[in-house]
């Protein structure tokens, strides 16, 4: 709202608010010492710098200090789109989402708007406002459109809008462009059943490696795709034309189920044949 993972629902959406574990002040001021530590020989002492150091903070987690020195960077160099990014991606990690939506859309008439269209996305998702988060992310993906991670979220938020037809090409252009990324492959398992394509599901889990307990995840979120889809189209015009109805709900098989020299094309192929 960075298929999303395969821990899937937020992760497979790239993002809702991250909750660390074993949160708390001890964790927290653990890892910010050490931090500290780590640049004490390299003080901030430029925007450039100071942005850096927050950037670090939060790649490791450390949100809520990232905030404070938001702050304190803000107070001695004026805020700027690339301090209003990091504090709206750190509200939303610390489940502040009206905050954190308030600064994404402060990004949106800047040359950060992709980033604040796909974090209005992310959060639309998290609230389970699927809709919503497709169309945040797709105008994201407009103006990056070659961002990975927006992709694949978008494919993700049509597949939970029971948008089946319309997550695939996202989805293709996510796996073309990064085939190693295990969210984009969680995504393509995910939409592979939603389409009702379960021996190729099956074959890139094998391909993959996934594991049992993702495989259990995956499963759970093609029945939420399915429900999704079934809810669609009885809130389509009847003067529509009727979709087939959706697989979502077919079982992920254990990947001994698929035989050997059954006629399943391998991922790859498969990625590639979907984006022709």
């Amino acid at each position: 709202m960075r298929f999303a993972t395969l821990a899937l629902a937020c992760a497979l959406l790239g993002g809702c608010a991250v909750k660390e574990a074993g949160y708390g002040v001890g964790p927290q001021a653990e890892r910010e010492a050490k931090l500290q530590q780590s640049t004490r020989d390299a003080a901030p002492d430029t925007p450039g710098m100071y942005l850096g150091l927050i950037d670090r903070m939060q790649a490791q987690g450390l949100y809520y200090a990232s905030l404070a020195h938001i702050d304190a960077y803000e107070k001695q160099y004026g805020a700027s789109p690339d301090s209003i990014l990091l504090r709206a991606d750190a509200l939303r990690a610390t489940d502040q989402p009206d905050a954190s939506a308030a600064a994404y859309t402060q990004l949106l008439n800047t040359p950060l708007a992709a980033r604040g269209y796909r974090g209005l996305g992310l959060l639309a998702g998290a609230s389970g406002d699927f809709e919503h988060a497709s169309q945040s992310l797709d105008h994201a993906a407009t103006l990056a459109p070659t961002d990975v991670a927006t992709l694949s979220d978008l494919g993700y938020a049509r597949l939970r809008a029971g948008d089946i037809a319309g997550a695939r090409v996202p989805l293709m252009k996510a796996a073309e462009l990064d085939g190693h990324n295990q969210k984009v492959i969680g995504n393509i398992v995910l939409y592979l059943l939603a389409d009702g394509q379960t021996a190729r599901a099956q074959a890139l889990v094998k391909e993959q490696k996934i594991t049992p307990e993702v495989r259990a995840q995956i499963r759970d979120e093609a029945a939420k795709v399915a429900a999704a889809s079934r809810a669609r189209r009885v809130s389509e015009p009847r003067t529509a034309k009727p979709r087939p109805p959706a697989a979502a709900s077919a079982p992920l098989a254990p990947v001994a189920s698929v035989q050997a020299g059954q006629s399943v094309d391998q991922p790859q192929r498969v990625l590639q044949r979907f984006a022709q």
